[in-house]
């Protein structure tokens, strides 16, 4: 609040900005570092939603910046806050999602002297964060804080950390608000285009990848017309399912981890490959064996907001610096030859996905989550919210379940675990109206397991299903691989994960079979609370396509052989 000489403190010049940049939410786990920022909120229109550890916090606000396109925003305390938060920070960057992370930080009369709590969070978020910085005089927040949004939101986005010394904060000055950042966008040239449109001609086998950020409702549509007039067969990669209608003519699938071996071999033999907006790093090009490095023997055409990444991994036959938004406009332009002479391939390729997806493998044990996964595609009304953290356990979720609409889906590519609630709770708090279920691990659901106190302190009924099979799954698995009947360090013991909601206020239901699944998703919905299914399946079933018994038999073969 502005005092009578027209001055406010440097904790409310904060938060107005945040205002004036459009921040409706914010998360945070509260310190004694920013109370003067946390006292701010009060008389402001931003919902602040309390969490219980910073790493949940800044997940939470990372899952905003997905949803939205700009800049989520968390507030932790210094040190061990803010060390807490780095998990949040590693998925923005790896994600490439926009995200803002405001640190607390000791009085500025007390710097060097490693004073309580004390970092440097120039060195250590530096490497991490598109930029790392500390606001030393409250006069500068608006240009600072102003710098942030568009450095977070330009060129290929990413994570901001600001320090906020608490002395600044409290420290009163009388300076003016910045205008609201706008994210720049980049827009291909029009011999770009020409080229394209070139190489589309001459193509007999094109196909094209979709992921990164930076899309949006607009980009969604216009690639999907597009890929309608050119017949053009589209693959999402890795937790990217969301960009493209799993049921439109032209999709060919999802290029994660254990995909459909003739997506695959498509891609491997086409002779035109377009990429908008990822990178395709290690997991989507399957350990960096779908395209060559440096040079790709097929034509590549890559498209990304990033001009540091053109180039970086691939050399691009032709590299276009364009975010995805823009390059999709952009393609309204183009004109499909006379003759698709590759028309058939759209069909085929749309066939072998369906065919891949269209009823669940076998799994042993009485709970088969690729059958749920199938039920769940068609009960769940289209613009639901499905959130993952990582495991094994997701493989059924991104090959069963069809994404039909933008903006769906919430994973992290950088395969950070304990993302799914925090994630989950993020999107319910930005769409309350909307139906939210996260598929979480054992392992990884206690990550950040303590997220569902949030869940219920805030009235947020999203459904989590956990799936226990007792062990960190992924890491069994290569053990099996790598280390055949030599485990160790990958067991677990669980407790009553109903039980555990039932503790914190919520609803809990266990699934012991894979017809109890359906009744207790109906009951938990009815309840109006935030819900834990808890799934007991067999830890045999690792994967969606074979056992650990069959890994651990493969591997032990090939030892004798």
């Amino acid at each position: 609040m502005r005092d009578k000489d027209n001055t406010r403190s440097g904790g409310e010049v904060l938060v107005d900005q945040l205002v004036a940049q459009g921040v409706r939410h914010a998360f945070c786990v509260p310190g004694e570092s920013y109370l003067a920022a946390l006292d701010a909120f009060h008389d402001r229109d931003v919902a602040v939603t309390v969490c219980r550890q910073e790493g949940g916090a800044v997940m939470m606000a990372e899952a905003v910046g997905k949803l939205t396109g700009r800049p989520g925003v968390a507030f932790v305390t210094r040190g061990p806050g803010a060390t807490n938060g780095s998990p949040g920070l590693h998925i923005a960057r790896q994600d490439s999602t926009p995200l803002i992370m405001f640190v607390g930080q000791v009085a500025r009369d007390m710097r060097e002297r490693e004073a309580f709590q004390e970092l440097d969070y120039r060195a250590v978020f530096g490497t991490v964060a598109k930029w790392a910085t500390e606001i030393d005089d409250p006069a500068r927040i608006p240009e600072l804080v102003s710098r942030a949004f568009y450095t977070a939101t330009s060129g290929r986005p990413g994570p901001v950390v600001m320090a906020l010394p608490e002395d600044m904060l409290v420290e009163r000055v009388s300076v003016a608000d910045a205008l609201a950042a706008e994210p720049v966008e980049t827009w291909p040239g029009l011999a770009d285009m020409s080229r394209l449109q070139k190489l589309l001609w001459r193509a007999e086998r094109p196909v094209m990848l979709l992921g990164g950020s930076r899309w949006s409702e607009a980009a969604y549509a216009a690639v999907g017309r597009f890929a309608e007039r050119f017949a053009l067969p589209v693959v999402t990669t890795f937790r990217r399912g969301h960009l493209f209608d799993a049921l439109h003519p032209c999709y060919a699938g999802d290029l994660g981890v254990g995909p459909n071996p003739k997506l695959v071999s498509r891609i491997k033999a086409a002779d035109l490959v377009i990429l908008l907006g990822g990178r395709l790093g290690e997991l989507p090009s399957q350990s960096y064996t779908v395209l060559d490095i440096p040079t790709p023997k097929t034509t590549l055409v890559h498209v990304h907001p990033g001009a540091e990444e053109l180039g970086r991994v691939y050399r691009p036959h032709l590299a276009i610096n364009a975010s995805p938004t823009a390059f999709a406009a952009a393609l309204e332009g183009l004109q499909p030859p006379n003759e698709i002479r590759w028309r058939d391939q759209a069909k085929s390729a749309h066939d072998d996905y369906l065919a891949w997806t269209e009823a669940a493998t076998a799994m042993p044990g009485a709970v088969n989550l690729g059958e749920i996964m199938v039920w769940l595609r068609g009960v769940l009304p289209p613009d639901s919210i499905l959130c993952n953290g990582a495991g094994n356990f997701s493989g059924w979720l991104h090959r069963f379940y069809r994404f039909r609409r933008f903006g769906t889906l919430l994973g992290p590519t950088s395969g950070s675990m304990g993302y799914g609630v925090p994630a989950a709770i993020a999107a319910k708090r930005l769409y309350p109206e909307r139906t939210v279920f996260c598929l979480a691990g054992d392992g990884d659901f206690l990550m950040n397991g303590q997220e569902f106190a949030t869940a219920v302190q805030y009235d947020l009924p999203i459904t989590v299903a956990i799936v226990d099979n007792g062990m960190y799954g992924t890491i069994r698995m290569h053990q099996e691989r790598e280390y055949p009947g030599r485990v160790i360090g990958t067991a677990l013991r669980n407790p009553d994960f109903a039980a555990y909601a039932k503790a914190f206020g919520g609803f809990g239901a266990t699934v012991e079979r894979t017809a109890d699944f359906a009744p207790a998703f109906e009951a938990a919905q009815k309840s109006g609370k935030p819900a834990i299914l808890h799934l007991r399946v067999d830890p045999e079933g690792i994967t969606t396509s074979t056992t650990l018994g069959a890994i651990r038999d493969k591997s032990l073969a090939a030892r004798r052989a």
